[in-house]
C-alpha cells in the first residue's frame, strides 16, 4: 500500500491509537501491585476514596500514565519539527541543546526562587528556547550546516550540562530530585504538575498540526521556500519556538528524558513518509506508546525495585544514535 495514499494513513494512526489505548490500560494495570481491568472499571465507578485500588489509580498510576503520554507525545513532535526545520537528521531536543537549556532553568528555579515553583514549565520554556536559539545562532555563523548544527549542540548542551549540575552540587537540598531529573524519570508525578505543562503540550501540538503544510515548505530548504513566499525567518522562528515549548514543558515534570526526540521521528518516517501533516501526529502517537513502554519496562524488569524511565531510553537510543551517524557517514540522511 502506497505511504501517501490517505487511507494507508488513516490505518496507520488507527492501529497506532489502539496500540496507545492498550499501553495505558497496561500502564493504570501494571506496577508493585496489579490491578485487573475488572477492578480497574469498579474503582473509577464507585470512586470511594477510602479504597486501596481507588487511590492507586486516581493518585498514582494515572498521573504517571499521562505524563508517559504527555512528555512523549512532546519530545518526539520537538524532535519531528527540529529535524525538518533544521533539515537535520540527527537534530533533537536532547542533542541540540533544548533539554540542557529547559532543565538548567528548571534547575535554577526550584534552587533558588523555590516559592516560585508553579512557574517551573515557563521557566523550562525560556531554558529551552534560549538554548537552541543560542545553537542556531552559533551554527549560522559558520554556515549553518548540518554538522555545525549538531556540534554546536554538542557544546552547549556540555556547558549548559555542567552549569546544571554545578547547581545541583551547590543546592543539594533543591526540590528536584538529582538522579531522577538528570536521567528522567515518571515516578511521584501529580495532576497538579501536569496541568499547566499539558495545557502547553496540546497548545503547541495543534499550532503544530495547523503549520504542518507550511513546515513541509521549509524542508524543501531556504531558497525554495523564499520562491514560494514564505517568510523563512519568521517561520523558523515560530517552529524554534514551538520546539521549545513542547520539550521545555515535558522535562518540567519528567526530567531530561533522552533519544525520544531522535528515534520516533525516524522511526515515523519509515511509517508515513515525510509530508509533516502527518507525520506530526504519528510522531505523537508513537512517541506516545514509546514512552508508555519504557516506563512499564522501568517498573517490571527489576520489580520490586524501580529505575529511571530515562535509563530505558538510553539503553534503547544510544545504538540508534550510532547507527544515524554511521548512516550519515554514508549520505544517506533519511533513506
Amino acid at each position: 500500500m502506497n505511504k501517501n495514499s490517505k487511507s494507508y494513513n488513516t490505518t496507520v494512526i488507527a492501529f497506532l491509537v489502539v496500540l496507545l489505548l492498550l499501553g495505558v490500560l497496561m500502564s493504570i494495570s501494571i506496577g508493585s501491585s496489579r490491578i485487573s481491568l475488572s477492578e480497574i472499571i469498579d474503582a473509577l465507578q464507585q470512586r470511594d476514596n477510602t479504597s486501596k485500588s481507588y487511590r492507586i489509580i486516581s493518585f498514582v498510576r494515572i498521573p504517571r500514565t499521562l505524563a508517559a503520554v504527555l512528555a512523549g507525545c512532546a519530545l518526539s513532535v520537538s524532535g519531528a519539527i527540529l529535524q525538518s526545520v533544521l533539515n537535520n537528521s540527527l537534530a533533537s531536543p536532547s542533542i541540540i541543546g533544548v533539554n540542557s537549556g529547559a532543565g538548567l532553568f528548571t534547575v535554577l528555579i526550584a534552587a533558588f526562587f523555590p516559592a516560585s515553583i508553579k512557574y517551573i514549565t515557563v521557566a523550562a520554556f525560556m531554558g529551552a528556547l534560549i538554548a537552541v536559539l543560542l545553537v542556531y545562532s552559533i551554527a549560522s555563523r559558520t554556515g549553518a550546516s548540518r554538522m555545525a548544527i549538531v556540534l554546536s549542540g554538542v557544546a552547549v548542551s556540555s556547558f549548559i550540562g555542567a552549569m546544571t549540575d554545578t547547581v545541583l552540587t551547590l543546592k543539594p537540598d533543591t526540590a528536584i530530585q538529582r538522579t531522577a531529573f538528570l536521567i528522567g524519570g515518571l515516578s511521584g508525578i501529580t495532576m497538579d504538575r501536569l496541568s499547566l505543562a499539558g495545557g502547553f503540550i496540546v497548545f503547541a501540538f495543534v499550532i503544530a498540526i495547523i503549520l504542518g503544510y507550511d513546515m513541509n515548505i521549509l524542508a524543501l530548504g531556504d531558497e525554495s521556500a523564499k520562491s514560494l513566499g514564505l517568510n523563512v525567518a519568521r517561520l523558523r522562528f515560530v517552529f524554534l519556538i514551538l520546539a521549545a515549548l513542547l520539550a521545555g514543558s515535558a522535562i518540567s515534570f519528567a526530567g531530561l528524558l533522552g533519544f525520544v526526540g531522535l528515534i520516533v521521528p525516524h522511526v515515523s518516517r519509515i511509517l508515513v513518509g515525510y509530508d509533516n501533516r502527518i507525520l506530526i501526529p504519528v510522531s505523537a502517537l508513537l512517541g506516545s506508546i514509546f514512552t508508555l513502554l519504557c516506563d512499564l519496562l522501568a517498573r517490571v524488569l527489576f520489580a520490586p525495585f524501580e529505575i529511571p524511565v530515562g535509563i530505558i531510553m538510553s539503553f534503547l537510543g544510544g545504538p540508534f544514535f550510532i547507527y544515524l551517524l554511521i548512516k550519515r557517514r554514508r549520505g544517506q540522511l533519511y533513506d
